[in-house]
């Protein structure tokens, strides 16, 4: 038996039940996938069930407002993924007929589809024969090989890349890559891996060597930006005043507050000043004089240290602005960031 089938066999025997494993349609592989991505399986099924219970079809994703999929992507993160996913599907609705494309070369061009997302439709849906490359595959791989070039720089994705590609299933592609990303997810972890279990450790040279706890080799992430975010939470008798995110920075399409940044210590006459010239309608009735709230939050590549002043409010916003007054009783209809949702869930119980 050749160590493609020796994998597969072991899948077919071991391998956890998900319900985008037991379809071959593209709009819902497409659909975990990019859910999936930077995001456990644990945390992504419940999402994964609720988008198809939601949308059913592409069509329906696509007739959906964009608030609507911001605001079920709530706690995923990563919200580019969400913008992303709304584009393509009314591109694909709108200028495909509704159908996904059956082959690499073509989903690789849909928005949010790279390399691995194409590779991984197109073999799990069509059983094209394209190797997928994720982080768990080049976990496995860097031990079979013993390959030691950093597996984020430019070498090392296309040396994976080749490797995956060569290992490759030709009959049974989708099965094949199915089953190495779960032999990478549930045996060869990045610590203790359990190599009695592997079906590939008589080939594994990072076994044989006593090396394994050394690969994949990569090269270290800048350290994370810092940023100090002073929130204003204008506050109504009955309303809070939220601010919708339009710039190209984290959070877009998403809710929160006005704001200024990375002042490290801002008095309330300094943040009263820089809130009316946004607001030149509005008079501040109740002004704090201390933050109400503070929250460190780590992103990918962000350190947020976030302060939360509540103020009330009287007079009116522009209605047609990125400005909008919600009522407090609707205010978890709202998509925000996971930041601003626990404010929200501290402050008023939502």
């Amino acid at each position: 038996m050749d160590t493609g089938e020796k994998l597969i066999n072991w899948y077919l025997n071991n391998h956890r039940s998900l319900p985008w494993r037991e379809t071959k349609n593209p709009y819902k592989i497409w659909l975990s996938e990019i859910i999936l991505q930077q995001t456990r399986i644990e945390q992504g099924l419940d999402y994964y069930l609720n988008f198809v219970n939601t949308f059913p079809n592409v069509g329906k994703l696509a007739n959906a407002s964009e608030d609507q999929v911001l605001k079920m992507w709530q706690g995923l993160g990563y919200y580019s993924r969400a913008r992303n996913l709304h584009f393509t599907a009314k591109h694909v609705e709108n200028n495909l007929n509704g159908r996904f494309p059956d082959n690499y070369t073509d989903l690789i061009k849909l928005k949010g589809i790279g390399p691995y997302t194409a590779a991984a439709i197109s073999s799990f849906a069509f059983n094209e024969p394209r190797a997928v490359v994720d982080g768990n595959v080049v976990r496995v791989l860097s031990r079979v090989y013993d390959e030691a070039t950093p597996a984020n720089s430019s070498a090392g994705k296309k040396i994976f890349q080749e490797l995956a590609d060569k290992t490759l299933h030709e009959a049974k592609p989708g099965l094949y890559n199915q089953a190495i990303m779960e032999l990478g997810s549930q045996v060869c972890k990045p610590s203790s891996p359990k190599c009695n279990e592997c079906p590939w450790n008589d080939r594994c040279l990072s076994l044989k060597r006593k090396n394994w706890t050394d690969r994949p080799v990569k090269i270290k992430s800048k350290p994370p930006k810092e940023r100090i975010i002073d929130y204003v939470v204008l506050e109504t008798n009955n309303e809070l005043i939220f601010r919708k995110r339009t710039q190209n920075d984290i959070w877009k399409g998403l809710h929160d507050f006005d704001s200024i940044e990375n002042v490290n210590e801002p008095s309330p006459s300094y943040l009263k000043t820089e809130i009316l010239k946004k607001h030149p309608h509005l008079s501040i009735s109740e002004q704090s004089i201390a933050p109400e709230r503070e929250y460190s939050h780590i992103l990918s590549h962000q350190k947020i240290q976030a302060r939360f002043w509540r103020w009330k409010t009287d007079g009116e916003i522009n209605e047609n602005s990125i400005y909008l007054k919600v009522q407090k009783d609707e205010m978890d209809r709202v998509a925000v960031p996971r930041l601003v949702h626990k404010y929200l869930e501290d402050t008023f119980s939502i």
